[in-house]
């Protein structure tokens, strides 16, 4: 490893616990130790910043804090001279005490693909962060292929980034990188990274062996992704990396700040019921095998009501082939009747993530994490014949989802991966509560609506729609069959004549 300048700016960081030297098998990284607060100063303004991290776990956690408190101590942001706003890639959300911070520090200039926070919302919508949605699939290739790189001066346009800042639970003997319950787009943001820092969390037991990492070529060297069974492996268990571009080592030991996942209730188990009865007659009909067909479910209380139905369901052996795993897939693992999952990040409550790793034994061999370029790949969904289920924001009477912008314009936390699946998936499920309650209202706002206000997933990529009111199947239908089909199965009941006349006023 070559020398780097820009460590002899650094203050001399002691010596490494005993648990650091344990996690980090190439000694010469642990030459590169220091500390977060004396990194933060280094980070200019307009620095481009990729994050690792997915769905809030897997983030770095020390050093963006560093960087905040660094700004908010020095009082940074109260003049045009001394503002710093970064560039921030991440392949997904992070925890609310880094991110969030950041936005409401006006720390975020841009940011991509796919966020969630309250107060980073908020600086999307008034218009300080600009915000790019993006299918989570294609990110990281993008990045790759240098679309991201706006700086036309830039040294390397296949470096776009100035920074990556990633978490390890270990670092293997050739320098390489073993994440922790998130893989994401980290691969791709370190290979897109001028200069790397890597927190390594002691806190969190060394997760190697559950990690199935490949390189990221670009056209016209892509290589097919030979992957026919949920369980195939086709990478290494650790993120190379090029040891020269590392320029400080990092002790973490902050949790991931994942909190309690949402509750189920009477409609989310209502819409699962008629999900598994639905799936149980396609078993019956001979057009899914008994033990179904690789599933991806989405995130929240509806997932979460799923997932738990199908571990007290008919079927076994089921396989599951999805982007984020909650508490749930847990009780799917204890029933036996879950042989193997893949995703791309685990979302654990705390409680869930003791429960996962005081039994890591029992689950490591039936659970991989993947990059999201592959989680999420169109190529691989369609040959496994995923069954898709995600929650929109609302659907409308023709089978046009909206899953991004409330009321056509106020963008909530982007699209994530719920097209990759939905236009590539056997089965492309959307599932919804007929209505939200409001504060004033009991019904609130009806789920379906007459026309959609911003279309993520068109009715061409839809086959079924399920509320708690019902399933409607669309398979093979034309609009004019489909739209009756939604308001009498799906709509609430309050909803359903006013729908009904709209419908009639468009005959």
């Amino acid at each position: 490893m070559r020398p780097t300048p820009l460590l002899r700016t650094l203050k001399p960081s002691g010596t490494a616990s005993a648990a650091l030297r344990e996690r980090v098998r190439r000694p010469a990284f642990l030459e590169r130790l220091a500390r977060a607060e004396d990194l933060a100063p280094l980070f200019k303004n307009d620095d481009y910043i990729g994050w690792s991290g997915f769905t809030g776990v897997g983030y770095p956690k020390s050093v963006p804090t560093a960087i905040a408190d660094d700004i908010e101590s020095n009082n940074l942001q109260a003049s045009p001279d001394t503002k710093k706003k970064f560039n921030l890639f991440v392949g997904a959300s992070v925890g609310p005490e880094v991110e969030d911070r950041w936005a409401r520090l006006d720390m975020i200039a841009r940011r991509y693909p796919h966020q969630v926070g309250k107060d980073i919302s908020k600086g999307i919508n008034a218009g300080r962060i600009n915000f790019a949605d993006k299918h989570l699939s294609m990110f990281p290739q993008d990045l790759t292929y240098g679309y991201y790189n706006l700086r036309k001066t830039h040294s390397d346009s296949r470096k776009p980034l100035d920074w990556a800042i990633v978490e390890a639970t270990a670092i293997t003997e050739d320098g390489y990188i073993v994440p922790g319950a998130s893989v994401g787009a980290t691969p791709e943001i370190v290979q897109s990274a001028e200069k790397i820092i890597i927190e390594v969390n002691t806190r969190i037991p060394n997760l190697e062996g559950l990690h199935d990492i490949n390189h990221s070529f670009i056209p016209p060297n892509r290589q097919p992704y030979i992957i026919t069974h949920p369980q195939d492996r086709i990478g290494l268990p650790a993120i190379p990396i090029d040891p020269d571009r590392v320029v400080a080592l990092i002790e973490s030991t902050k949790p991931d700040n994942t909190g309690t996942n949402a509750p189920e209730n009477d409609d989310s188990r209502a819409i699962a019921r008629h999900l598994i009865q639905f799936l149980s007659e396609e078993v019956q009909s001979g057009r899914l095998p008994k033990s179904l067909l690789p599933l991806q479910s989405g995130i929240g209380n509806v997932a979460n009501s799923i997932i738990g139905g199908l571990a007290e369901g008919p079927f076994e052996q089921v396989q599951v082939w999805t982007e984020v795993l909650q508490d749930t897939f847990l009780r799917f693992f204890d029933s036996g009747k879950l042989a193997f999952a893949t995703a791309t990040s685990i979302r654990f409550s705390p409680e869930g993530f003791d429960q996962f790793y005081q039994n890591w034994a029992t689950y490591k061999d039936r659970l991989l994490l993947r990059s999201q370029q592959v989680a999420n790949s169109p190529e691989i969904i369609r040959r496994l014949g995923i069954i898709a289920m995600n929650t929109p924001l609302e659907v409308d009477i023709y089978g046009h989802a909206n899953s991004t912008c409330a009321l056509g314009s106020r963008m909530l936390n982007g699209i994530g991966g719920s097209a990759d699946f939905l236009r590539n998936a056997k089965l492309s499920i959307m599932h919804t509560p007929s209505s939200r309650p409001t504060k004033t209202d009991p019904t609130g706002i009806s789920c379906i609506v007459p026309f959609a206000s911003h279309v993520d997933q068109t009715e061409h990529d839809l086959d079924i729609i399920v509320t708690e009111q019902g399933l409607a199947d669309l398979r093979g239908l034309a609009p004019r069959e489909r739209a009756p089909l939604i308001i009498e199965k799906c709509a609430h009941p309050d909803y359903k004549d006013m729908l009904h006349e709209v419908l009639f006023f468009f005959r």
